[in-house]
């Protein structure tokens, strides 16, 4: 709730438009991403303060999640329902940053290889991406608690690891999404102070490259004690 508006749509509203010479291309869309955040904000906080939390975890694993013997069932509505619409947030901004730096403004940003540019289309496209995963996989959750699916539930063919599988395919590139903002953001730092281009500035782009391509695809190894071969 801090760290991606901050780093990601903080940080990139402002300095996109100065770097790429140009505005928003979907402002609304931008707009509406913005005003998602705290109502998001709101819905995670309630399942925090309802009696008895959601008692889940973080992870939020079935098939405790999908069972209606958790001590509030309802606060399981309310962080599901806070994250749907953060990542609807999020990837609303992202389809906003995307237009901006790819079909709008000047091509001098990324001519000039503007580290912060770069940082904010990988960390875009791995959004755009890998939210929608998690979405699903907690629409199915709900499915299951309250519509008698057995999406998660090993006793009817379900099975309780796809969760897990889906979770950590968003899981474990957020850990990108959340650094490479602040790569970019440092690098820009330095290169400013010190009045000149950061020193191997297109290894840098290729290296954020590789890490949003390389850290969508090796999410198993979360998962090290359900049994993978």
């Amino acid at each position: 709730m801090f760290l991606m508006p901050a780093l990601y749509g903080g940080y990139g509203n402002f300095f996109v438009p100065i770097y790429w010479w140009f505005g928003s291309r979907f402002p609304r869309t931008n707009a509406i991403s913005y005003f998602l955040v705290p109502l998001g904000s709101v819905l995670l906080t309630q399942s925090i303060c309802s009696e008895f939390g959601s008692g889940l975890g973080w992870t939020m694993y079935p098939p405790l999640s999908t069972s209606l013997m958790v001590l509030n069932p309802e606060a399981t509505d309310w962080i599901i329902g806070g994250l749907a619409v953060l990542g609807i947030s999020s990837i609303l901004s992202s389809i906003n940053f995307l237009g901006t730096c790819v079909f709008m403004g000047s091509n001098a940003g990324a001519k000039n290889y503007i580290l912060y540019i770069w940082a904010i289309i990988f960390t875009a496209l791995m959004l755009v991406f890998t939210l929608p995963i998690l979405t699903g996989g907690l629409v199915m959750i709900l499915l299951d608690l309250h519509v008698n699916t057995e999406f998660y539930d090993s006793m009817y063919s379900g099975d309780s690891v796809l969760y897990q599988h889906l979770f950590w395919f968003f899981g474990h590139p957020e850990v990108y999404i959340l650094i490479l903002p602040a790569f970019g953001v440092v690098s820009q730092t330095l290169s400013m102070y010190a009045a000149r281009s950061v020193f191997g500035g297109q290894s840098m782009i290729l290296a954020m490259g590789c890490i949003s391509i390389l850290g969508s695809l090796v999410w198993a190894h979360h998962m090290m004690t359900v049994g993978l071969e």
